[in-house]
């Protein structure tokens, strides 16, 4: 229990001063509190004086509570999520149950889906991504490391019965410096598995690509209404296309659906066309989009895309006195700009 003090100050405002200095602090007291008037001579400017009132209550009050610090309020679907559910050392086995290359043969490289069961134990959120260790081990003979995948199924998995989780996976192949070829070691084990085959799967994890809570929110995807920016070198490159088409047939008004195919098309000035490319004959349109509070931004890819979408973005908020830079910071900060890059 503690006593409480008050006091109240008064300082009377002098002719010469431009402006008179003024502080008041009060407290209730009881009838019974003791009170006086001290005085202080001034020390400058002549015989005025200073009068200060000083009140003690010896009423004792229950101590103030410590201020808690407000916690943070997520804008994603956070409510509910699991993670790191399965670790390294205690994986859950899953079995392949579907696995199909989804690039043509034109392609640089090759892309599979597939498809592995989870019986329910493995619970997503769209936006989450999982572990996968490979079989067999290293030149050291330790087992592989796992390796990060976004997952490329909703929650409810692509039989809808919430007991699969899919992955997109292009098959890791190039030729070092000594003109070795080199596979990646989880890539290739991933393309090559054929049904049946089990899989070691850690996670899930990730927050970074939460959807937002928000149902009318806009969200505008790199890799809005829903607005999707897809990059690919060719067209046999493009992934799930019959799939987005027919999204965007069914709900037009809420779907939007461009490609930047960066071998095989140029935009007017005969630049090749990359993301960033395709999205500068929309800047006017993305810039207010990006302006207003419920649009969200979702980008994956290779780490020099963001540099491409910043010189975009940096004369058109400008010309409205904003620092584009800073504005994306707040973009950041309110969970609205989301990124996963390599």
């Amino acid at each position: 229990m503690a006593a409480v003090t008050a006091a109240a100050v008064s300082l009377p405002s002098s002719s010469s001063s431009p402006a008179a200095a003024k502080a008041k602090a009060s407290a209730s007291a009881s009838p019974s509190s003791p009170c006086g008037h001290l005085q202080f001579p001034r020390r400058h400017g002549g015989p005025r004086a200073v009068r200060l009132r000083v009140q003690v209550s010896t009423t004792e009050t229950a101590e103030a509570e410590p201020v808690k610090k407000l916690e943070k309020v997520s804008k994603k679907q956070e409510e509910g999520l699991v993670t790191n559910k399965y670790k390294p050392k205690e994986p859950y086995v899953g079995r392949c149950l579907l696995n199909t290359r989804i690039t043509g043969d034109q392609a640089p490289g090759e892309t599979w889906h597939m498809v592995f069961s989870t019986e329910g134990e493995v619970p997503y959120r769209e936006g989450q991504s999982i572990g996968v260790i490979a079989d067999g081990e290293d030149k050291n003979g330790k087992p592989h490391k796992l390796r990060l995948y976004s997952i490329a199924s909703s929650a409810l998995g692509d039989f809808g019965d919430s007991k699969t989780v899919s992955l997109c996976v292009k098959r890791l192949v190039y030729t070092n410096d000594q003109g070795e070829v080199v596979k990646g070691v989880c890539s290739n084990f991933l393309c090559d598995l054929k049904p049946g085959a089990e899989v070691k799967i850690t996670g899930p994890v990730g927050k970074e690509m939460l959807m937002p809570k928000d149902p009318n929110a806009t969200i505008i995807m790199y890799t809005g209404l829903a607005w999707l920016f897809l990059g690919v070198p060719t067209s046999d490159t493009l992934l799930y296309k019959e799939e987005l088409e027919k999204m965007k047939e069914m709900a037009p008004d809420n779907f939007r659906l461009d490609f930047a195919v960066s071998r095989e098309q140029t935009n007017a000035a005969g630049e090749k066309m990359y993301i960033q490319t395709r999205m500068a004959e929309y800047k006017e349109e993305l810039w207010e989009l990006l302006k207003k509070d419920n649009t969200y931004v979702y980008m994956c890819g290779l780490k020099g895309m963001e540099k491409g979408i910043d010189d975009i973005m940096l004369d058109l908020a400008a010309k409205d006195g904003i620092n584009w830079l800073d504005y994306k910071k707040q973009l950041k900060k309110s969970e609205q700009w989301n990124v996963e890059v390599y």
